[in-house]
């Protein structure tokens, strides 16, 4: 089975506050409970097409998390995201057998507001311009839950494409085509001293977007400034509704989001 998007992840200072004003952007929120490590908690925005948005925030600051470098320096926005595979341990063996060092799979969990004890696992990337592998144990329909709570005032229903700003397109592509086990399709950037490729991810498209040779055109220095002190990363999302529109980034708490019109 293909990698399909599973979710992206959104740092947040204050959950309580990110709750709030997702709604008043017209997104449906609801509250996930607390991870297994106690680190963190966080709430969902998920969408018809089975892909979520998640809003993270730390309880406690562990040195060893993942994201921790990016809250110690008061980061909010875009930190990361991740693939849904059918086996975390056969995706992480067969991208270890084309030369791409996945680990894992690592046990994951999840403490929900109403009790229910959610497992999963993860598979480690092995650079930052790739994303993490998220294999539910328990149904996923625990974690991601489905029905009403899929449904959007703003007339959101899922993610039509995510922008990673890479620091080597050529290295990135290759590792992405092993991952994913599908070449890239090459889209040519004229004048902006920028170059990037586009994969599929099942209903979404995933861009990789780097600096042209000298990354000195003002694109590719915004490009620099977009990643916010990360190496690589998610720069930016395009969501499908009902009508076009970008979406305040106070609102967002710093992830650059737009709404393309269906």
């Amino acid at each position: 089975m293909p990698l399909t998007l599973d979710h992206l992840v959104i740092l947040v200072h204050n959950l309580d506050a990110a709750i709030a004003d997702y709604a008043a952007l017209g997104f449906t929120v609801r509250p996930g409970g607390t991870h297994a490590d106690g680190a963190t908690h966080n709430a969902l925005v998920g969408f018809a097409d089975g892909s979520y948005l998640e809003l993270i925030a730390f309880l406690r600051t562990d040195a060893g998390h993942r994201w921790a470098p990016h809250a110690q320096r008061g980061h909010e926005g875009f930190v990361d995201f991740a693939l849904l595979p059918t086996s975390v341990a056969e995706v992480v063996a067969r991208a270890q057998a084309a030369g791409v060092g996945y680990q894992g799979p690592f046990d994951g969990g999840r403490l929900r507001p109403d009790g229910e004890r959610l497992a999963w696992q993860i598979g480690t990337p092995p650079t930052p311009d790739l994303p993490f592998l998220c294999g539910d144990v328990t149904p996923r329909a625990l974690r991601v839950p489905e029905g009403d709570v899929r449904q959007h005032a703003n007339g959101v229903s899922g993610v039509a494409a995510l922008t990673v700003a890479v620091a080597n397109l050529d290295a990135s592509v290759a590792r992405y085509a092993a991952l994913l086990g599908a070449p890239a399709q090459p889209l040519p950037l004229t004048g902006l001293g920028l170059r990037q490729a586009c994969f599929a991810l099942g209903q979404a498209n995933l861009l990789l977007v780097a600096a042209g040779a000298g990354g000195q055109a003002p694109a590719a220095q915004a490009l620099h400034g977009a990643l916010a002190g990360r190496e690589a990363g998610v720069i930016g999302l395009a969501l499908r509704g009902r009508a076009a529109a970008a979406l305040p980034l106070a609102g967002t708490h710093g992830a650059v989001m737009e709404v393309l019109s269906a």
